[in-house]
This record gives structure tokens, C-alpha cells and sequence, in this order.
């Protein structure tokens, strides 16, 4: 019943339906590792976003080259804002508002040069394509309260002067002139003594592991689906195979009896034979009886 599977067409589409069963199951695997990432970002905030602020001393090679586990620690700084390199980060939406970051250079005690990022600033009225104005950062010696965050990847944009595209650390350094430390940043916690104007603060990253689940679901629900159709597709081809089997034997049964009917149909008897044999006419008679017999037994 099922031997057209192993026609050419029957085997292109089933092939067809494999590629897209791998398709849908690689996206769902996706979906799924998105997941695990977004589980395991949300576990950082947990741990780390809230911790007691480490001494700049025992998390400095955090900034020269940030462990992932430790994304999002409290470090405490004491230095000074090198306010004269301050740069805003373009196209950085908050809320849905679009606006800048500021990034300014901070010199520790140490004498390293750390990134910070102060906050958020909204688009300006004044100048198209700048804030109106960027609050200045305290003076003097200040102590500051800045969560570990990784830099950001080059994205393939340029940026006015004092602007950056990303927070992109090795290329604030190239237009710092200077060494910074390129392996990490910190986001204002606080600072003390407080400026007389502060950027916005960003936001505390939400625990939220998205619908990469749900995503995930449907993908690997449709690579079901993919076989499940094709499994239908199939069946519904068999019965019109057998009905057509069984509409070309019925007709061929109808043929058959409109022959016989024909063979059937009222003669004149033909005079018999002065000798007793019998005549064709009779022989003729005598075999289609015979043939009527035996279909109807």
C-alpha cells in the first residue's frame, strides 16, 4: 500500500522534510543557549549587583582583564575625574528615550586610569546630534562606587569628536592618548563628595530569562510537525491510491457485464440439423450459459 514511499518524489520530500527538521531543531538549540545566557546573567545580578564594594587593589587586574563571574562587582575607587577627556556614547536608548552615556576617565590613587560611566544624558534641543550639557563631575579627591561591567565590540560606525559609537575601551585610549585600563569599566554606584549635576542613573539589570523557552518550544514543536505532515501527506496518498484501485476494478466488473448482456440478448433459434449434431449456433449458446454459470457461482 505504502510502496510509492520509495518513488523519487516521495524520497525528495522527505529529504526536504529532514532538512528542515535540522533547521528548526539547530534553532531551537539556540533558543535554548540564549537561555542558559540569560539564566546565567541573571544569576551575576543576584550575586554580585548588591555585594559589598571591593578595595580597588584586590579587583584592579578585574579591570585589566574582567572574569565573567565577577560582572557587576562593587569596586571602591579613591582618586580623581579627569573631567577634560569626558566622551558621551551616542545612540543609547533609555526607557525608549533616546540619548548619550558619559564616560569619564578616573585616576585612582594607584595611578591606574579607569573608565567610568556616570549615567544617561537625553538627546539636546540645542545642538542636533549632542546633549545640551554634560554635568561636570566633583572635583578634587573623590571616592566612587562603580560596578565592574566588560567593554563593548567595535560596531563599524564613526562618531563626531568627544563622541564614541560604543563603549569601545581601546578606542577611547587611542583618542585619550594615554593608558587606560582597556578590560573593563565601572557603572556609577556613587560618589562622594556628590557633583552639583549628575547624568541619570542606569537602571539595575532586570532578572528576566525572556521567551527564549517558549521560542525554543516551537521550534523543536515544528521539526515534529515537519514529519508529522508529511506522515499525513502519506496516508492521504494511499486511500486516493485505493480508491483508485477500487473505481478501476469496479469499472472493469461493469465491462465485463455489459459484454455478457450483449452475448445474452434474445437469437432466433436456428433450425436444427437434419443429422442431430448440433448446429455453432448452439455450441455458441452452450458455452456463453456455461461462462454465466460459473460467474455467478
Amino acid at each position: 500500500m505504502y510502496r510509492f514511499l520509495a518513488s523519487t518524489r516521495w524520497l525528495g520530500w522527505f529529504l526536504m522534510v529532514c532538512v528542515f527538521a535540522a533547521a528548526c531543531a539547530a534553532l531551537g538549540n539556540w533558543q535554548m543557549n540564549r537561555l542558559d545566557e540569560a539564566r546565567a546573567d541573571n544569576g551575576l545580578v543576584a550575586a554580585n549587583y548588591d555585594a559589598a564594594p571591593v578595595p580597588y587593589a584586590e579587583a584592579r587586574q578585574e579591570f585589566s582583564r574582567l572574569a565573567p563571574e565577577r560582572t557587576w562587582t562593587p569596586v571602591a575607587l579613591r582618586g580623581q575625574y579627569l573631567d577634560r577627556d569626558t566622551a558621551v556614547v551616542r545612540n543609547r536608548p533609555l526607557n525608549g528615550a533616546p540619548g548619550y552615556e558619559v564616560l569619564v576617565p578616573f585616576r585612582t590613587q594607584e595611578g591606574d586610569v579607569v573608565v567610568v560611566n556616570r549615567g544617561w544624558l537625553p538627546i539636546g534641543n540645542d545642538t542636533a546630534g549632542r546633549p545640551d550639557t554634560v554635568p561636570a563631575p566633583p572635583s578634587g579627591t573623590v571616592d566612587v562606587v562603580a560596578r565592574l561591567k566588560a567593554g563593548e565590540p567595535d560596531v563599524g560606525r564613526t562618531a563626531p569628536a568627544g563622541q564614541l559609537a560604543s563603549i569601545q575601551l581601546e578606542r577611547y585610549e587611542q583618542l585619550l592618548g594615554y593608558d587606560v585600563q582597556t578590560g573593563a569599566y565601572g557603572v556609577l554606584a556613587s560618589e562622594e563628595p556628590a557633583a552639583a549635576g549628575t547624568p541619570a542613573a542606569l537602571p539595575r539589570p532586570e532578572i528576566d530569562e525572556g521567551n527564549h523557552l517558549s521560542y525554543s518550544l516551537q521550534w523543536f514543536a515544528f521539526a515534529v510537525l515537519g514529519f508529522v505532515g508529511l506522515g499525513y501527506a502519506a496516508k492521504q496518498q494511499a486511500r486516493i491510491n485505493r480508491e483508485d484501485r477500487e473505481e478501476a476494478a469496479e469499472a472493469a466488473a461493469a465491462g465485463v457485464e455489459v459484454l455478457h448482456s450483449a452475448y445474452r440478448a434474445p437469437r432466433r433459434r436456428p433450425a436444427k440439423r437434419r443429422d442431430g449434431r448440433p448446429t455453432d449456433e448452439e455450441l455458441e449458446d452452450a458455452y456463453l450459459d456455461s461462462l454465466e454459470a460459473g460467474r455467478k457461482s
